[in-house]
């Protein structure tokens, strides 16, 4: 969710956008996805000896009072960063306000760049990241785009080797599947970052913010009465911050890059930076803009992805899902973004032993010694999909619909509720 005057502009990143995906020699390229008409990836982590498998879907939101507006996410996958074959960026990007396009489009550019040009980003991850976000953040500022009341936030996944480095600045998301047991349970790898954490209301207040729902700043309810909830319960008036004097910027995040106005009342660019090393358990990751989790939870959203062995297949249905249930609740839908990852053939005996840093070799040569692979990796993958799919009913899948692709490339939507612009009948 962004500014309260809503989304503005974006673009479609095409199948051949070397700029937003760029694919390592080593990449599988499949046939075209009929859904989704995206191509199935697949990069190796040789310092690990198992593979990444990922796919991705951009979807414009559907605005009935402007319904030429552009998409304003944009995603960065960017596999080999520094020329590592063990080293790949996933980023998703969710622009806001009138200039929203232009800012996620320079941040997602930039942001993977500088990372690509630290000589420390191997040394220390966390410490580029945080580098990284706030160089981003004042190049935007300096660039010819008016940040002023627009910006973008951004959930962003670096792998290295079989660690996964989280750096998150506002609402989007990035989780986890982990297979416990027989259960596939979802666990968040970021914390959004919204008036709603007790942590970050707090922090914006000591920076001046005034931290109210629209209908408090707009007189209809008792502006000193703290109304609204938590963030799972509440409905379409969450807190928002606000200047003084003032009913803008209006944000219902507390980070983000640009917002310069925002910035004043304790918006901040700073990433959270959170860490996982990779098991066999881990079986994908998905990172996405709140389009999808405004309705979906962690856990909705890792359910429906466990269903299907193709990712295309799955970012298809999370996003039809989206898109219906926005619908549902409101007379329009948010731009819906969302990258699906899955680990194939993790093993923690797997290895092959190099240096994620420099791929020399750090085990001795001789026969490998150990168990073997584990139970919970021998059925990982297709598997474990094929098997979770199986305790879910036709009936619980969600029904899609595809918009004629002369539109975009990329475009998965339900039957929405009302008819309108963009919109599809049941066939």
């Amino acid at each position: 969710m962004g500014c309260v005057h809503g989304k503005c502009c974006t673009r479609y990143p095409s199948s051949t956008d070397s700029d937003a995906r760029e694919v390592g020699p080593y990449s599988d390229v499949h046939n075209k996805h009929i859904l989704t008409e995206r191509s199935l990836e697949l990069v190796p982590v040789p310092s690990h000896n198992y593979n990444l498998e990922y796919s991705v879907l951009t979807q414009r939101g559907y605005y009935p009072d402007s319904p030429d507006k552009e998409n304003q996410d944009s995603y960065c996958i960017r596999t080999q960063l520094q020329g590592n074959p063990s080293v790949h960026f996933f980023g998703v990007f969710d622009g806001h306000g009138q200039f929203g396009s232009q800012c996620s489009t320079f941040v997602k550019d930039r942001l993977v760049q500088l990372l690509a040009d630290d000589p420390l980003l191997l040394d220390d991850p966390g410490k580029t990241y945080n580098s990284a976000f706030l160089s981003t953040n004042y190049e935007l500022h300096c660039s010819e785009i008016d940040d002023t009341m627009s910006g973008t936030t951004a959930i962003t996944v670096l792998v290295i080797g079989d660690t996964l480095y989280v750096a998150n600045a506002g609402d989007s998301r990035a989780v986890i599947a982990v297979k416990n047991g027989n259960r596939i349970v979802a666990e968040d790898l970021s914390n959004d970052q919204t008036p709603f954490r007790k942590d970050e209301y707090e922090r914006v207040k000591v920076c001046g913010a005034r931290v109210l729902s629209v209908d408090q700043v707009g007189g209809l309810k008792d502006p000193n009465v703290q109304a609204w909830g938590d963030e799972e319960s509440q409905g379409g008036d969450p807190p928002r911050l606000w200047v003084q004097n003032g009913m803008y910027p209006g944000t219902a995040f507390t980070r983000s890059v640009g917002d310069s106005t925002a910035e004043r009342i304790g918006v901040v660019a700073d990433p959270e930076v959170s860490t996982v090393q990779l098991t066999p358990n881990h079986l994908f990751f998905v990172v996405a803009s709140d389009g999808v989790f405004e309705f979906l939870s962690s856990q909705a959203v890792v359910n429906m992805a466990a269903r299907y062995a193709d990712p295309r297949d799955a970012c298809a249905a999370i996003a039809g899902e989206s898109y219906k249930l926005w619908l549902e609740h409101e007379n329009r839908t948010d731009d819906i973004t969302i990258v699906i990852v899955h680990i194939k053939d993790f093993s923690n005996v797997g290895g092959s032993g190099r240096d994620p840093i420099n791929g020399t070799n750090t085990r001795p040569a001789g026969p490998r010694i150990g168990k073997g692979v584990s139970d919970i990796s021998a059925t990982s993958g297709s598997e474990i999909f094929h098997s979770v799919r199986s305790e879910f009913s036709e009936s619980q899948l969600p029904h899609r619909h595809v918009v004629s692709t002369n539109r975009s490339p990329a475009i998965v939507v339900p039957s929405p509720t009302l008819q309108g612009p963009g919109q599809v009948k049941d066939p």
